[in-house]
């Protein structure tokens, strides 16, 4: 198949979309309506029939989804079929919690290998992930073939650890810091600021009251 350039916006969608669609598959249904997805997973209709355009003719007039095939489809898509190691830098208080929480109890992804400075955690197993010392980062990566990492770092250490990153051929980074790191190019930041999300809840709670709804800023 050859690869489907979508908009992020919709790119963050389709696992919305695959969950559901596990659940429905789950309680036994045959069919479903972009409408019913619409109800469901809180995103407008004619969007869910937009995204679902970018891949061609993926339901019909008047019958809807079938939602094994439509649930098949996704799941390549979104390469389910393939377990993806990730590494967690950084086991404080938000790096326990990931390891604790980790992905593949969910989906296909999985942390198998955390890095941390502290002595007191290095060679010791936390949550069923291996713990290593910072100063085999480079080489566990490497030898691991893991191309993902998340970070959860001080921010004084956090572009001197993305650099180190970079140098073991990390792809994709999922910086949990307020800082924003430099990569070149060829790297993925995904920036999760859980302060500056939580902020912007208050403020629409504050200002919007009860016409909130479920209106995502990444949702168009």
């Amino acid at each position: 198949m050859a690869e489907t350039k979508i908009p992020r916006a919709t790119a963050k969608r389709l696992p919305i979309y695959y969950r559901y669609l596990n659940i429905l598959l789950d309680a036994d249904k045959k069919r479903v309506s972009s409408t019913e997805l619409s109800e469901a997973v809180k995103v407008d209709s004619a969007t869910i029939r937009r995204d679902f355009s970018y891949f061609g003719a993926l339901g019909k007039r008047g019958y809807g989804y079938d939602v094994e095939k439509l649930l098949t489809f996704f799941k390549k898509i979104l390469n389910q079929d393939t377990l993806t190691n990730v590494a967690l830098i950084g086991v404080g208080n938000l790096g326990h919690a990931l390891l604790n929480f980790n992905f593949h109890k969910n989906s296909n992804v999985r942390i198998s290998a955390a890095f941390d400075v502290n002595e007191a955690l290095a060679n010791t197993v936390q949550s069923g992930v291996p713990v290593y010392p910072m100063s085999e980062l480079k080489k566990q990566l490497i030898e691991q073939q893991i191309e993902i990492a998340i970070l959860t770092v001080p921010t004084s250490v956090v572009q001197q650890v993305t650099d180190e990153l970079v140098s073991a051929n990390v792809k994709g980074i999922m910086n949990f810091t307020p800082l924003r790191i430099s990569v070149p190019e060829t790297v993925r930041v995904q920036n999760v600021d859980l302060t500056n999300e939580l902020q912007t809840l208050i403020y629409f709670i504050e200002h919007y009251g009860e016409q909130l709804g479920d209106k995502s800023a990444d949702e168009k």
